[in-house]
């Protein structure tokens, strides 16, 4: 006998105006699905493209090669960012025997 596998569904339910609800319906019916697939569908994709702009970095040619070149050959640190280190450096030593872990 085969396992069967049960997928956790969740329902999400909304109201709109009759005229909202009739322009979805008419989507969903030039499309061939019903209006709970149509709105599926529809906020899936929205919901992908939002999470996609807040997620990921896009980078002309141009960028993505001086991007390259810095990490192959990053330049001498500056008096701020040696100045940084310093300070990191001593924070992570005043917060030795503190339960907060420096290391990701």
């Amino acid at each position: 006998m085969m396992g069967t596998t049960i997928v956790k569904q969740d329902r999400i339910g909304a109201r709109v105006p009759h005229e909202v609800y009739e322009t979805l319906c008419r989507a969903a019916e030039l499309t061939g699905s019903t209006v709970n697939q149509f709105l599926v569908q529809s906020a899936l994709k929205e919901a992908q493209v939002v999470i996609e702009r807040e997620e990921v970095i896009r980078l002309s040619p141009r960028d993505w090669s001086w991007l390259l070149d810095l990490i192959e050959n990053p330049p001498e640190p500056n008096s701020k960012l040696e100045a940084a280190m310093k300070r990191y450096d001593k924070a992570k030593r005043d917060d030795a025997d503190t339960a907060f872990n420096w290391e990701p």
